[in-house]
Formats: C-alpha cells, sequence, structure tokens
C-alpha cells in the first residue's frame, strides 16, 4: 500500500483473508485498497465485513464513509462518519469528512425538489399552502375546467365551456382570476410563505463544493 501497488496488495489481504477470515483489519485494509482502485463497491462490502466481526472498529466506519461518498450516498456516509467519531472522538480526519459529506448532502437536491433547487417537498409540507390550495381546487371554475380538461376532448377548454355555455377564452380568464385571488389570499394570510418562494426564484442555481476528502 506505501508505494501504491494496490492490486498487489488486494492480492495479498486477499490471501490473508483466506488464512484468516475472522480478521477485520485485512477487509479493512482491503477497502482501503479497493477505494485506492474505484472499486467503491467492492470497499463497501469489505468494510461492512469488518463492522460484523468488530463492530468497535472506528477505522472501518470511516472507510465505509469514504466509499460511499464516492459513490454519491453521502446521507448514508454522514451516518457512518458520525459512528466512526463516537468510537473515536478526537479523530480530525474524520471530522472533516462528515462535514464534507454534510454539505454535499445539503447540495444535492430533494428527490420532491423541482428543477433549479426549487424545494417543492417544503412547499407540500406547508400547511398554509396546503390549506388555500385546497381552497383554490375547490372553486367552481377551477373545478369546472378541471372536468373539461379531462373529459379528453381535443381542446381542453372546450369541455368546460360547454358546460358553462362561455366560450373557451372567458373560462381561461375566469382561471386566472381564480389564480389571482388565490395569489392574493397567500398574500394576506401566509406573506412569509410567499417571501419564501420569492426567496428561492431569485436563488435558482443551486451551488457546488470543491472539497476534497481526506483519506
Amino acid at each position: 500500500m506505501k508505494v501504491e501497488n494496490f492490486e498487489s496488495a488486494i492480492t495479498f489481504y486477499t490471501q490473508a483473508i483466506n488464512l484468516n477470515p475472522r480478521n477485520a483489519v485485512y477487509y479493512c485494509n482491503r477497502a482501503a485498497a479497493y477505494s485506492k482502485i474505484g472499486n467503491y463497491a467492492g470497499a463497501v462490502r469489505d468494510c461492512e465485513e469488518a463492522i460484523t466481526i468488530d463492530p468497535s472498529y472506528s477505522k472501518a466506519y470511516g472507510r465505509m464513509g469514504l466509499a460511499l461518498s464516492s459513490l454519491n450516498k453521502h446521507a448514508e456516509a454522514v451516518g457512518f462518519y458520525k459512528r466512526a467519531l463516537e468510537l473515536d472522538p478526537d479523530n480530525e480526519t474524520y471530522k472533516s469528512n462528515l462535514k464534507i459529506a454534510e454539505q454535499k448532502m445539503k447540495e444535492i437536491p430533494s428527490p420532491m425538489g423541482a428543477p433549479g433547487g426549487f424545494d417543492l417537498a417544503g412547499l407540500l409540507n406547508n400547511p398554509g399552502f396546503m390549506s388555500m390550495a385546497s381552497n383554490l381546487m375547490n372553486n367552481p371554475q377551477v373545478q369546472q375546467l378541471m372536468s373539461g380538461m379531462i373529459s379528453g376532448s381535443g381542446n381542453p377548454m372546450a369541455g368546460a365551456a360547454a358546460a358553462s355555455g362561455n366560450t373557451p377564452p372567458t373560462d381561461l380568464a375566469s382561471l386566472i382570476q381564480a389564480g389571482q385571488q388565490f395569489a392574493q389570499q397567500m398574500q394576506q394570510q401566509n406573506p412569509e410563505l410567499i417571501e419564501q418562494l420569492r426567496s428561492q426564484i431569485r436563488s435558482r442555481t443551486p451551488s457546488a463544493s470543491n472539497d476534497d476528502q481526506h483519506q
């Protein structure tokens, strides 16, 4: 390992494991060699084995964190770095790598997030927004227009227009009017939410980090 002959190191660690398959150090060292050649999945497997053999082996948790971070599984990596620090509280490498993984985790958009980093999940979890959205959907004009769209006609507005006797532009104007009323209601009842939405729109570009992780 010291001369960076990682392929040979893997071979020798494998031989050592075959002779003594209950030695956590051998698995952990082979995991480090796997990481050096980019075989992060192999490193994860070896770290799992090392932890199974010795649940108090801090280095195995630290190397598991590195391998998971390299696989962009930063949330999982954070958990292993924290466990490594519980076992070895003074280890500066674990502290540094934990901070990096936490930062990387924050940079990854939520699965419910909209493009550009817009926090759709947070919006859907806001009781004030959901209450006002429910009121909008209960608006008869909106329900009529939605019914027309679901009817499958060639013109999405045609169904609603036929039901109401109005032309499609009139229905569209009604929908716009309902949306404006919804926006005014949001502004009056939850100005903090409006400011949050404006802030997110102003900062649509996600941040990036060039931090390197320590070995």
